[in-house]
């Protein structure tokens, strides 16, 4: 339900704050409304307009009374006393009871949701304040108001029709007529008043999901709270920016604020006894979410671990791909250049006369002339990085698994270098291997 009623009670008052004491209507059961209209009964029409001022007046008066006395029991009776109130209002000049009466008429066509009929009545008073602002007065009545009477009349129209297009949907001219009457409170110095309006429009702002407007008009309401110097004003923008922050998911700020409007409550409990409760619901809800939160933020907390630990394995693997891949290319090229020169590769050279290739009669000659130096170098034997690491290894005694985990490469590299070394040291298995290496001095 949009917050409109607490902003309609709170312009019903002004108005009754600043109207004439003797026209002031607090209670129909006191004043006896039966008896009042059995009195003003018997006056028709005709009767009414041929009266003296002094008895007129009378009349006037008790039609004011009897339409507020009927406002929330019978709307008929009260539109009626209210219309007869405009009617003869309009026509002595009592611009005051006049706009009063239109708005009371105003107000029924708002709460039956009667739009048009709720605009028109509700620009038929402002139209009546138009005259009490320009001083008109008539021959019965030469009454010129005070500004705050006229301020106050002014306010509580603009508040009828911010709440009625605040009921319509049409937020935008609902908070342009707020601000009209916020202007007025303004100009006049009635905070609470103030803090009371924009705590309300924070209301529907927060209602319209439109946290950031709700932010500040509760944080304006706040500030005139404040200044107002009334601890019962203050706790309820402070209840408001709770509600809001707790639809934020901020439930570390919901449950500062709430817990500073319950510290204002608790000195107004006889008072507000309803709000405290809604605050303390507030932050029941406040706690739960919280809970709610802390679970989540347990559970993403595992899964960030199994993610990074799940990161961790597949960087590894990567890592120890990487390396067998690198481990292989290096085999592979070894391979290739170890490979022994095919026939054909000297098939295009040139014949030396006894049929062989000239090349074929160079390298001859070569291997005669170093021949001795051949027998001298046939005992060494030269090993490439990765047989020198892998051959240590071995003389350890780790399997080809083993081997492969600690250099990163891939079992079937490792056989690969194995059976090399068995080839170059010329052994016929790994003991006979790692003895030749100790015997060569490479381990």
């Amino acid at each position: 339900m949009k917050p409109v009623v607490s902003i309609a009670l709170l312009f019903s008052l002004l108005s009754l704050t600043f109207a004439d004491s003797s026209s002031q209507y607090s209670d129909h059961r006191g004043r006896k409304t039966d008896s009042l209209e059995s009195v003003v009964a018997g006056w028709t029409r005709e009767k009414l307009y041929s009266a003296p001022k002094e008895e007129s007046d009378i009349i006037l008066a008790a039609y004011k009374e009897l339409m507020w006395g009927y406002l929330q029991i019978n709307r008929e009776r009260s539109m009626m006393f209210a219309s007869k109130a405009l009617e003869f209002g309009m026509d002595r000049g009592y611009w005051y009871t006049a706009q009063d009466a239109a708005r009371i008429l105003g107000l029924h066509y708002y709460a039956s949701q009667q739009w048009d009929s709720a605009l028109f009545y509700y620009n038929k008073g402002l139209d009546i304040i138009r005259k009490m602002e320009d001083k008109e007065t008539t021959e019965y009545s030469s009454k010129i108001y005070e500004q705050s009477t006229i301020d106050d009349a002014k306010s509580a129209y603009y508040g009828s029709l911010g709440n009625m297009y605040n009921m319509m949907d049409s937020i935008p001219l609902a908070m342009e007529y707020y601000k009209k009457a916020g202007e007025i409170f303004e100009k006049n110095g009635w905070k609470e008043s103030n803090a009371i309006l924009w705590y309300n429009m924070g209301e529907t702002w927060l209602e319209e999901g439109d946290y950031k407007d709700a932010e500040d008009c509760y944080y304006k309401s706040l500030e005139y709270a404040r200044a107002s110097g009334d601890s019962l004003q203050i706790s309820n923008p402070l209840k408001g920016l709770g509600a809001l922050y707790l639809a934020q998911g901020k439930t570390s700020k919901a449950l500062r604020c709430l817990e500073e409007a319950d510290k204002y409550y608790s000195l107004h409990e006889d008072q507000e006894f309803r709000s405290r409760l809604e605050t303390l619901d507030v932050m029941r809800k406040v706690l739960q979410q919280q809970k709610k939160q802390l679970r989540w933020i347990a559970f993403g907390s595992v899964c960030l671990a199994l993610l990074a630990l799940a990161l961790l394995v597949i960087i590894r693997r990567m890592t120890i791909l990487r390396h067998q891949k690198q481990g292989a290319d290096q085999a592979l090229v070894e391979a290739l250049a170890e490979l022994p020169e095919t026939e054909d590769q000297g098939a295009d050279l040139p014949l030396s006369p006894d049929g062989r290739t000239l090349q074929d009669a160079a390298e001859r000659e070569e291997s005669v002339m170093h021949k001795q130096d051949s027998k001298e170098s046939k005992d060494v034997i030269t090993l490439t990085d990765r047989e020198r690491a892998i051959l240590p290894l071995l003389a350890e005694g780790k399997t080809s698994p083993q081997i492969a985990e600690k250099l990163y490469l891939s079992v079937p590299t490792i056989k690969w270098y194995r059976k090399k070394l068995l080839i170059k040291f010329e052994a016929t298995n790994t003991a006979d291997l790692i003895y030749k290496a100790k015997e060569k001095g490479l381990i």
